[in-house]
């Protein structure tokens, strides 16, 4: 196997090494071999509704009424989350709320507290 990254642009994992340039094959991409090797994977930010960075263990408060699929059930607006877990998923947002149970929610609709 290659020491060498996949391409960016397609994820292919045939690229090859030119001069100084990483090359891909499968969709001509063309990138520094330096940068390649030096990048480092990016952490994805988290933000709430205001823009404001969520961690895990943080407390939020959820900014409208959220309706609940299945159970008929609304989420009322205040209800005050604490110790989110934060997870890379459509739903950014695992918690545990009072007279609820387990639930998933997205960061659109909280409010770091």
């Amino acid at each position: 196997m290659s020491a060498l990254p996949p391409c960016p642009k397609c994820n292919s994992e045939f690229t090859y090494e030119d001069g100084g340039l990483c090359i891909c094959p499968e969709c001509a991409h063309e990138w520094s071999a330096q940068a390649a090797t030096t990048a480092e994977p990016t952490e994805k930010a988290y933000r709430d509704s205001t823009g404001t960075v969520l961690q895990n263990g943080d407390t939020v408060t959820v900014i409208k009424d959220l309706k609940l699929k299945g159970s008929g059930g609304v989420i009322k607006m205040g209800t005050k989350v604490k110790n989110i877990r934060l997870v890379d998923s459509d739903h950014d947002i695992d918690c545990k709320i009072d007279g609820f149970g387990a639930m998933s929610l997205k960061t659109e609709f909280v409010k770091k507290v």
